[in-house]
C-alpha cells in the first residue's frame, strides 16, 4: 500500500523564476460559470451536446461544482424553495486543473505526455499522448477530460477559433493550462513580468473579481499576499499534492 505524502508548505518547490499559481476567493464567486465559457472560448475547447452530459463525458477545463452547506441553527435561510431544509446554503466552487506541484497524473503516464515544467505549470503535450487516460483515473480533483470526439464547430464560429492553440484530435486527455499561450507570450521577452501585465481568460471574464492569477514566487504580487490570508485552504490538501490553485475561505457571519 502507497504511503500518504506529507503536505507541503513551500511555495517555490526548485521553480525557476516565475511559479504561477491562482487565487479563487469563495466569497466573491456567485457561480456565474463566466470563467467556464470564456476558457471554452479561448482554448478552442469543444461544445457538447445534450447527450455528452448523459454519458459522463463533459468536455469542459473548468467547472463550477455547487454543494450545500449546513447553516448552524437560528441563522434560517429566507428561500420558500428551501423551506424544507432551512439550515442549509448553496455554494460554489471552481474546480479546474490544480497544477500540483506533487501531480498523481505526472508519474503514471507511458510516454511523459504531462509533466511539471519549471515555472510551476502541470503541462500536457498533445502529439504525445496515446489517450490511455492514466491520468485521468490518478487525478483526485478529476480535472482532466478525455476527448471522445473529433471537435466539429458550425461554420458561423470557424473564425472565432483562438489560432494561438492547438485544435485537438480525438482521443487525447486535455486540460486546464493556466493559458499557458498567454503566459508564453508575456515571458517571450524574458526577465521578470510585471504583476498583472496578463490574464488566463478565467480570471480575465470573472465579473466579481472572485479568482487572481499571478507569480507566487514574487512576494510583492497580489496572488501571493492573498495566498498568506487568514481565509485560505487549498482542495484536499492533505493527499499531499501541493496545488497551486489556492481557496478562500468563504465568510457571510452563519459560522460566528
Amino acid at each position: 500500500m502507497a504511503t500518504q505524502a506529507k503536505p507541503s508548505t513551500d511555495t517555490n518547490h526548485g521553480t525557476i523564476g516565475h511559479k504561477w499559481a491562482m487565487v479563487i476567493d469563495l466569497d466573491r464567486c456567485t457561480g456565474c460559470q463566466a470563467c467556464v465559457i470564456a476558457c471554452q472560448s479561448e482554448n478552442n475547447v469543444r461544445f457538447n451536446e445534450e447527450s455528452a452530459f448523459h454519458e459522463g463525458r463533459v468536455m469542459q477545463w473548468i467547472r463550477v461544482e455547487r454543494y450545500w452547506e449546513h447553516v448552524p441553527t437560528g441563522k434560517q435561510v429566507r428561500d420558500d424553495r428551501l423551506a424544507e431544509f432551512p439550515n442549509v446554503k448553496a455554494r460554489f466552487i471552481p474546480i479546474l486543473c490544480q497544477h500540483c506541484d506533487n501531480a498523481p497524473c505526472e508519474p503514471v503516464c507511458p510516454v511523459f505526455a504531462t509533466y511539471h515544467n519549471n515555472e510551476g505549470l502541470n503541462v500536457q503535450v498533445y502529439n504525445r499522448c496515446v489517450g490511455t487516460r492514466y491520468c485521468g483515473n490518478n487525478c483526485p480533483y478529476h480535472a482532466r477530460s478525455f476527448n471522445y470526439w473529433e471537435p466539429v464547430w458550425p461554420e458561423s464560429l470557424q473564425n472565432q477559433l483562438n489560432p494561438d492553440v492547438t485544435v485537438r484530435t480525438r482521443g487525447v486527455m486535455e486540460k486546464c493550462s493556466f493559458c499557458i499561450q498567454r503566459i508564453r507570450r508575456a515571458t517571450r521577452g524574458g526577465g521578470e513580468v510585471e504583476d498583472g501585465a496578463f490574464d488566463p481568460a478565467c480570471v480575465q471574464s470573472c465579473p466579481t473579481g472572485a479568482m487572481t492569477f499571478g507569480n507566487i514566487n514574487n512576494d510583492k504580487s497580489r496572488v501571493a499576499e492573498l495566498a498568506k490570508s487568514e481565509r485560505h485552504f487549498r482542495v484536499m490538501e492533505g493527499l499531499g499534492t501541493s496545488p497551486s490553485v489556492i481557496y478562500l475561505k468563504k465568510v457571510d457571519g452563519t459560522h460566528a
